[in-house]
């Protein structure tokens, strides 16, 4: 009976190390499905407008039996709240991102999300969300882990060097359809990706500075803001698409890769990773889904090699280990002042089974602790916002702002 008591509470407190590790395949996998799509020609303009129209009819319902009851007023001032937020996410963030899919590579992708948690810190400052104290070492950590993470991710940019040969890679012949066009992008191309990329990150990390006013109207109702937050966002790349795209043929949608690549960001990463990484948040801290982000980018690196023989480059390899240093260092920051200002909810190793359906609100702590994924996970707890995103970990928002929800 003790054998079986010890196993037992050892899988229970192994239950978010699993769920974080099945979470970061599922992104993984959604970044190599979309890449496919896109070299064999959806445009990405179509994919963001069907990934969010199968979010909105996934998650839709569960607002509606959820949250029937004392739904906040929609007045001017809160539509046209929800209006950005679907602006900067859907929009502005997924179609720069999938653009910049398209000219570089899933594992350069996945890389640069990682930039998520020091861009919020940054725009935290700015906006006077985030007090800085260069005399703190948890603040002096910030901003070294945010200089670090911008010099990564300018490494990258610039800097695309060798080939760096897989050990598996010289037996790996995929079908040609499937194959990656990164051998065949310019540099010039390459540098445009990265710049599509960077834009990218900085909408989502805006999503999350001002999502946090629309947060405290619906901060019972985070389905319900989600829904809208898709729905609007639907509409809106739609009008998009009708500008950028002039034949109707772009439209057309088979049972093929693209429907895969569609339904597979729409209902497994826009919802179902959000929920169960939103149970992770709330039993463990967002912290500790948050450093789970740079796993995305080595199953990425690994999966893209096999399926897409995709090619690494030294300059990835070097930036991207400098944009993780930077984003541990950022992440160290927010671990040691959620020590200070409340040490008694710092964390522990596993007290029994999660309570709660994961929707629950979730203290927005510091604007610039992640995601991605937590990226694009705070969001994800409440599924507000997170069903628009790229997979990447979700930054924590200020904690004396609001509280919210959580990629």
């Amino acid at each position: 009976m003790k054998n079986l008591g010890c196993c037992s509470k050892f899988l229970e407190s192994s239950k978010p190390y699993f769920a974080m590790i099945a979470l970061q395949f599922g992104y993984a996998g959604m970044n190599i499905i979309t890449k496919v799509s896109l070299n064999r020609g959806m445009s990405h303009y179509v994919l963001v407008v069907y990934r969010h129209a199968f979010a909105t009819a996934v998650i839709a319902p569960f607002a509606l039996f959820f949250e029937r009851k004392m739904q906040p007023k929609i007045t001017f001032p809160v539509f046209m709240q929800i209006f950005v937020l679907a602006l900067l996410g859907p929009v502005i963030d997924q179609n720069f991102y999938y653009a910049g899919l398209k000219y570089t590579s899933p594992t350069f992708s996945c890389a640069m999300s990682n930039m998520l948690p020091a861009m919020t810190f940054v725009m935290a400052v700015i906006f006077r969300m985030e007090k800085l104290d260069i005399k703190k070492v948890r603040c002096q950590a910030k901003l070294l882990g945010t200089l670090v993470t911008v010099a990564g991710a300018m490494f990258m940019t610039l800097y695309k060097g060798p080939i760096v040969e897989m050990l598996w890679s010289k037996h790996i012949h995929p079908r040609k359809s499937y194959v990656t066009d990164t051998t065949g992008t310019t540099d010039k191309d390459w540098f445009k990706g990265s710049i599509l990329l960077i834009i990218a990150t900085l909408a989502w990390a805006s999503l999350f500075v001002l999502q946090t006013k629309a947060l405290k109207t619906y901060k019972n109702h985070q389905l319900s803001l989600t829904s809208l937050v898709c729905f609007i966002g639907t509409l809106q790349a739609i009008a998009v698409t009708f500008v950028m795209e002039h034949k109707s043929s772009v439209w057309r949608i088979g049972w093929d890769m693209n429907l895969l690549a569609a339904a597979y960001a729409g209902i497994v990463t826009s919802s179902i990773s959000y929920y169960v990484q939103g149970l992770v948040i709330k039993k463990k801290g967002p912290v500790f889904a948050t450093a789970f982000s740079p796993l995305m980018m080595i199953i990425v690196a690994i999966l893209g090699s096999f399926i897409l023989a995709e090619k690494i480059y030294l300059g990835g390899i070097v930036g991207s280990a400098l944009i993780v240093m930077g984003l541990y260092s950022v992440l160290w920051g927010k671990h040691k002042e959620k020590m200070e200002v409340d040490p008694e909810e710092i964390p522990e190793p596993v007290k029994g089974t999660v309570q709660g359906n994961g929707n629950s609100i979730v203290v927005i702590e510091d604007i610039e602790a992640n995601e991605v994924q937590v990226q694009k996970a705070e969001a994800n707890n409440n599924f507000s916002a997170m069903a628009m995103s790229m997979p990447m970990a979700l930054p924590d928002l200020p904690h004396k702002e609001s509280q919210e929800p959580r990629a």
